[in-house]
């Protein structure tokens, strides 16, 4: 698991996070220790590479793969709700990127055409009408990893087909009078500059962890009749909770979550 794709279908290059988890992983992360530039202070172990900097070459990879995941159904869904938690956000962030390269696609075809010079095309239409994506991490500095694509949703999503929620739970909860200051000073950072200043992105980062009770019968109320795939991946802590909800939301209303989980 500690390697993750994190780009989309649609891009003309491939993304991968690799999680520090074991002696081979440690020693991978050595050597491009050696070409990247060294981390800062509130990046949480992330490593860029500088092609311009005089630094050895990268090192070469061979790559084995790939191989069949419970998120690849995702596409047979109109809604979906995608829950990580701490690492387990990477292949999740893969099926927001596709989701939003769609978005931008379609803008594309509606401005007169784009598609025909872009060189892509899809095999098959593509299902999905709305997204929820719930993050859920105890290090600020993780949010860093996708600050790009958070910012690249807040700029292209303008029907707001992607919902994201970033929950740092490292940070007292919501309305505890110790973090109201963290909380006055969050508003009034976003209200002047639209920026978050826990995850440094345009997501306003909420405190503690989600009410899933409350996550499950919001997307049943907006989505009457409709099926939603939920994918989730993280610890398996979480697993049985979210499987619950899942289940009863399916029995008590118009709803249906099919629930999907990759654990490790």
């Amino acid at each position: 698991h500690p390697f993750s794709i994190t780009s989309a279908p649609g891009d003309d290059y491939l993304n991968i996070h690799i999680r520090t988890l074991g002696d081979w992983t440690g020693q991978l992360k050595s050597v491009f220790a050696e070409v990247c530039q060294p981390q800062s202070a509130n990046q949480s172990g992330l490593l860029r590479s500088d092609p311009s900097s005089s630094r050895p070459r990268m090192p070469k990879l061979l790559l084995d793969g790939p191989y069949g995941a419970p998120a690849q159904d995702y596409k047979n869904y109109d809604v979906l709700l995608l829950i990580g938690l701490g690492i387990g956000a990477t292949p999740l962030i893969s099926i927001v990127k596709d989701v939003l390269n769609n978005i931008k696609q379609g803008k594309e075809i509606e401005e007169g055409g784009a598609m025909e010079n872009s060189g892509h095309k899809r095999n098959q239409p593509f299902a999905t009408q709305k997204a929820y994506f719930y993050w859920v991490t105890r290090e600020q500095g993780s949010f860093e990893w996708f600050r790009g694509v958070m910012n690249e949703v807040a700029d292209h999503d303008h029907d707001k087909v992607i919902e994201l929620h970033n929950y740092c739970t490292s940070v007292y909860e919501e309305g505890d009078a110790r973090s109201a200051l963290i909380t006055m000073l969050q508003s009034i950072q976003h209200a002047k500059s639209g920026v978050d200043v826990v995850s440094e992105t345009r997501v306003k980062t909420h405190f503690a962890r989600p009410d899933w009770r409350k996550v499950f019968k919001r997307v049943a109320m907006n989505h009457p009749d409709q099926r939603v795939g939920v994918f989730y991946c993280g610890a398996p802590g979480l697993t049985g909770e979210l499987r619950k909800w899942a289940r009863e939301f399916s029995r008590k209303t118009s709803t249906k979550f099919d629930f999907h989980k990759e654990n490790f």
